[in-house]
């Protein structure tokens, strides 16, 4: 009699929502902003971060050099993934008050603060905040984002409305763990505005777009759970239940690159990450499937663009 083999009920059955559960940021800064218009400040770069601007009264336009203008209502979030610098006013056209980072304002702890303006025009409230990006693995997804991510009221639903108003709740008012709060709900505020903008993107091309693929989506799945098992085309075939010649070409016109460059530059994303948490070159390169820690090394070397030495965090003995 045959034995129907059945997936643990844990695996993941949404390959978008795995990719997701690899992101991790942690806060460095927040700031909520009461400001009566005119108003405009510079957000300064701050390199492989994130920021995020939430209306919360009022109205404010975020301006990234390329990009349109977002105006923003209550309600609406912009994301601003890959650190630029970028301006926000109340209006398109008002000058600068100056850096952000340089303003006059009340410092409640170390990573936060009340920015307060007193001016003649409307009023608007915001809340904003500073994010790092946890892990080149992580930010493999958001080199996928454009220079602005807008997610407005009507698209966002209930889930982020209620993960703004849970922050803006812990930001009113400073209680003990605070900060540790405000930070997880930031964590869980950038995947929610991710996916939101993933929705109405419905991509289908490039990697991300590939996981909504059946066939192709569970290969590169497979790959994302193991990325040290010995792939192969054909065995990421068997995995897409496809033909070996079938899904690689099926493969490369999804992602944009041949099946085996995309392994590779998966291993190495996850190197830099592992690396960066004190492993030694030689465990890294074992667990990813290389027998040779030169063949890994010159691996690493060509995606990240340093030596796998270079890259690695020191252990400090407790």
């Amino acid at each position: 009699m045959s034995t129907l083999i059945v997936d643990p009920p844990w695996l993941s059955v949404d390959p978008v929502g795995e990719a997701l559960h690899h992101l991790r940021v942690t806060g460095l800064f927040y700031c909520r902003t009461e400001a009566d218009g005119p108003w405009a400040v510079d957000m300064p770069a701050f390199g492989e971060c994130v920021s995020f601007h939430v209306v919360t009264v009022g109205e404010a336009w975020v301006e990234v050099g390329g990009a349109p203008p977002v105006r923003l209502v209550p309600g609406d979030l912009a994301l601003v993934p890959h650190g630029r610098g970028h301006l926000l006013r109340s209006a398109p056209g008002v000058p600068s008050l100056g850096r952000v980072d340089e303003l006059p304002q009340e410092y409640l702890s170390e990573h936060y603060s009340v920015l307060r303006h007193a001016g003649t025009g409307p009023r608007a409230e915001l809340i904003c905040g500073v994010l790092s990006v946890e892990g080149s693995a992580s930010r493999l997804l958001l080199d996928l984002l454009p220079s602005v991510v807008h997610v407005d009221r009507s698209s966002s639903g209930t889930l982020l409305a209620g993960t703004l108003a849970l922050m803006a709740g812990e930001l009113a008012q400073a209680r003990p763990g605070g900060e540790a709060v405000t930070t997880r709900l930031a964590d869980i505020l950038v995947i929610q505005s991710i996916r939101a903008w993933l929705d109405a993107q419905q991509l289908t091309t490039g990697w991300l777009g590939a996981l909504r693929d059946p066939q192709i989506g569970a290969a590169i799945t497979a790959v994302h759970r193991e990325p040290g098992r010995p792939w192969t085309v054909a065995a990421m075939a068997r995995e897409a239940a496809m033909s070996r010649s079938a899904f690689s070409a099926r493969f490369t016109q999804v992602v944009g690159e041949p099946a085996m460059q995309y392994v590779t530059r998966f291993r190495m994303h996850v190197a830099a990450d592992r690396l960066g948490t004190g492993r030694t070159v030689r465990e890294v390169a074992s667990a990813l499937g290389y027998d040779s820690e030169a063949a890994f090394s010159r691996a690493y070397k060509r995606e990240i663009g340093l030596s796998p030495g270079r890259t690695r965090r020191p252990q400090i003995d407790s």
